[in-house]
Formats: structure tokens, sequence, C-alpha cells
């Protein structure tokens, strides 16, 4: 994968022993950035172009879901995943509806699936953004010919 195509995973968790096997089993596949409170993965959100945010939920101050629910406003098209060693149907719900995750994993995890779902979210970031960019050359086109159009009209 060539630099410019590195997918850039934040992984949010207060368990500092997480956040090191994380970037332990990670770092070879990815740009991994790691936080251990969600203020510190904002602050990290808001200086880098992130693909896909992971993050725990049961954490003080800030939970997970509240996190994705931030996420969600002020990077619309990232790629969430919550990702906890609890299955707690209300935080699974509260991830699901208000940070519109795009899968829910537990711990501990799975190197190889936790990998795979990565890749794979990353996959429908990229589509996201490619039809964001096919929009916009659509729209150019359009105005192009309604110019043109115009003119033949005008002559």
């Amino acid at each position: 994968m060539s630099e410019e195509s590195t997918i850039h995973v934040l992984y949010v968790d207060d368990e500092e022993n997480n956040l090191l096997a994380f970037k332990a089993s990670f770092r070879r596949f990815f740009k991994v950035y790691t936080a251990i409170s969600a203020d510190e993965g904002k602050t990290i959100l808001a200086e880098n172009e992130i693909h896909v945010l992971i993050t725990d939920q049961r954490m003080p101050g800030t939970l997970g879901t509240e996190l994705l629910a931030q996420a969600v406003k002020d990077y619309p098209d990232q790629i969430r995943i919550l990702l906890t060693g609890f299955s707690d149907i209300e935080a699974i719900k509260d991830a699901v509806n208000r940070g519109q995750i795009y899968h829910y994993l537990q711990k501990p995890w799975n190197d190889e699936e936790l990998r795979q779902t990565i890749e794979n979210a990353y996959q429908i970031y990229h589509l996201k953004k490619k039809q964001q960019e096919l929009s916009k050359q659509l729209l150019s086109t359009n105005e192009q010919l309604e110019f043109m159009l115009r003119q033949k009209l005008l002559s």
C-alpha cells in the first residue's frame, strides 16, 4: 500500500495496555494513532485525517458513544467502530443510533478479524470519497453543458 493510500486509524481507550497492544499489532499495516482519553482523541481528530475511528465504550469523562456521536457531526465520512469489553445493549444501541457505527467488536479482539474490519471500513470510506468526487465532477459538467446550451440559444 502506498503512503497516500495508507489507512489512518485512531484507537481511543483508557487502558494503556490495550493501546500498546493495538499499536504493536497493527502498525505494520496502518498509520496508527492512539489516545488514552476522548479529549486526547478529539485533538488527534482535529489535527489529522483519520479514516477509521475505533473507541472503547467505558472511559472516564466521556463515553465512547459520546465521542462517536461528536465524530458523526465533525467528520461525517469517517468510519466508526465500537470495540468494548462489555456487552451493554444500551451502549450498542446508542453507538448504532447516535454514533452511526460501521461495526461492533468485543474485547479481547482477534487480530485478523479486527484487521479485516478496518480494511473493509476503509473501503467504505474510500468509496464515499470517490462518490463525492464524481458528484462534483458531474455537477461541474452539467454547469458547463448548461452554459454551452445558453450560448447556443443566444447565437
